[in-house]
């Protein structure tokens, strides 16, 4: 329930907070009576309700998908770019807008979603062998993801447009100005977030071996393509709209599990609601310490990388 207010508090708090700051009594005036010819109204509508709404959707599916690649592959270092999703993503953004030229997101969230969907089987039928081994799954996906940035990259060079685009989607800002991309995304999410609310018992299973899991009648295999599903759907869906957004996924989990354990039933429910709270409180610092703002992506990169670095510098990291 605490969790569940901040949500709500840090969303009022974006919709207040920004270049042009504006009184809780004027929010609610725009969102009661929407008049766009009043500055106050267009600020909310056009720039502040959409941006606290993505920001809460890719807070919830990055914070759920760290959780289940982190089960999955029982790895306390693993986020969902460990399978390729981003690399995929960023690749179909490059085709998009370097080769057909589309320049909307709207029009390129589709390429984005479908390269990130592809990366994710691809690395998945690259790491399957006889069974989905947690170990192969993750050298398939750094060496598919190294493979698609390199072309990526090579292409964005050919086309000095694409590079721009390319650059400024991978900081990873859910700064939009529309709701058109976030509906076409929401079935997605929705999708994923249910998979993942019914794999957190057999994660818990899987925690403990897969033989454990297998005598426990978990049912190993289901479990990990179930997993695989629900983190593509989620972070492919985030990929799309926002972009690159690193280190939350990674985060949210460990802040998760020290608040309620490693009962995934919980660590699941808990990371969506952590994911929105730190990537909206990202965004809002982002835009009142650096005057013209700071993508979200930038500030939870700038967060994660020490939480990172400390992660790692532990005697014992936390075993999955």
């Amino acid at each position: 329930m605490v969790f569940a207010i901040a949500v709500v508090g840090v969303a009022v708090l974006s919709l207040m907070v920004g270049a042009r700051p504006l009184a809780p009594a004027a929010v609610l005036d725009a969102l009661l009576t929407t008049d766009l010819t009043n500055p106050d109204h267009a600020v909310v509508w056009d720039g502040r309700v959409p941006r606290t709404a993505l920001g809460l959707i890719a807070g919830v599916a990055m914070g759920v998908a760290g959780a289940l690649i982190q089960g999955l592959t029982r790895n306390p270092l693993a986020d969902p770019g460990i399978l390729g999703i981003n690399a995929g993503a960023a690749f179909g953004v490059v085709l998009a807008v370097g080769i057909l030229g589309i320049e909307t997101v709207l029009g390129y969230i589709w390429f984005a979603f479908a390269g990130g969907l592809v990366a994710a089987v691809g690395v998945f039928l690259i790491g399957r062998g006889r069974n989905v081994d947690p170990v192969r799954l993750v050298l398939a996906g750094v060496a598919l993801s190294a493979v698609l940035e390199g072309m990526g990259q090579a292409l964005a060079l050919v086309n000095p447009q694409a590079f721009d685009r390319l650059r400024t989607w991978n900081v990873g800002s859910i700064d939009i100005g529309s709701t058109r991309p976030i509906i076409a995304i929401s079935a997605f999410v929705l999708a994923g977030v249910v998979l993942a609310l019914f794999t957190g018992r057999r994660l818990n299973a899987l925690a403990m071996g897969d033989e454990v899991a297998a005598s426990l009648g978990a049912g190993v295999r289901g479990t990990r393509v179930m997993a695989l599903a629900a983190t593509t759907l989620l972070a492919g869906s985030v990929a799309a709209t926002a972009g690159v957004i690193v280190f939350l996924g990674l985060m949210v989990p460990h802040l998760a599990r020290w608040i309620c354990g490693p009962d995934y039933r919980w660590v699941l429910l808990y990371s969506a609601l952590l994911g929105a709270v730190i990537l909206l409180l990202a965004d809002i610092v982002g835009r009142v310490v650096v005057r013209g703002e700071l993508a979200a992506g930038i500030v939870v990169a700038v967060v994660g990388a020490p939480f990172l670095i400390a992660l790692a510098r532990r005697r014992k990291v936390i075993e999955l």
